[in-house]
């Protein structure tokens, strides 16, 4: 199986420029490689989202929406890791394990389906032998108490709602790979 392709763009490079905040993580770092209990269990991972708090965003903010996008997935549309819309203002962290269902309030917030076709994160897992692929983790700061959707949304539609609401962001963007 050939995979040589070129490099997918930042998502986020192709859209409206926004300010950023700030996005720290005990788990995950940019450009580092991302420890094994956040890939998915195909390939022997735990499937935990890693923990993430964030900060100095604009006080106009109203609610935040949690990505995880991997341009690098050979689809020709990268892949969705995970959604999560609607979240508080005033949860401004999310524990290790969080999008898979552990006990944390979000006050109303849910996730819509990822690529694997599941409601919650979906840990890394691109194909064996690929070069390191980018995870986007990214908190959206948005103008709107709610954005109008329900939970078979698909990740495309939120990214739509997004490009229209979201005052600032912020990013982290570890690595994973999968060795022959």
């Amino acid at each position: 199986m050939n995979l040589e392709r070129a490099i997918a763009p930042d998502p986020y490079e192709v859209l409206p420029t926004v300010p950023s905040f700030t996005l720290t993580s005990d788990d995950v770092q940019n450009g580092e490689p991302m420890d094994v209990r956040h890939a998915h269990h195909s390939v022997g991972g735990e499937n935990l989202s890693p923990q993430l708090t964030w900060s100095d965003f604009p006080a106009e903010t109203r609610s935040f929406t949690i990505t995880c996008y991997d341009p690098d997935a050979p689809t020709g549309s990268g892949f969705w890791h995970w959604v999560l819309v609607n979240v508080p203002t005033d949860v401004t962290q999310l524990p290790r394990g969080a999008g898979g269902g552990a006990s944390v309030d979000l006050g109303g917030a849910f996730a819509v389906r990822n690529d694997y076709g599941e409601q919650g994160y979906g840990g890394a897992a691109p194909p064996a032998g690929d070069r390191p692929h980018r995870y986007v983790f990214a908190v959206h700061a948005l103008d709107v108490d709610r954005l109008d959707l329900t939970p078979d949304a698909t990740p495309a539609y939120v990214g739509f709602n997004l490009a229209f609401h979201t005052l600032a962001r912020a990013v982290i963007r570890p690595t994973y790979q999968v060795k022959e």
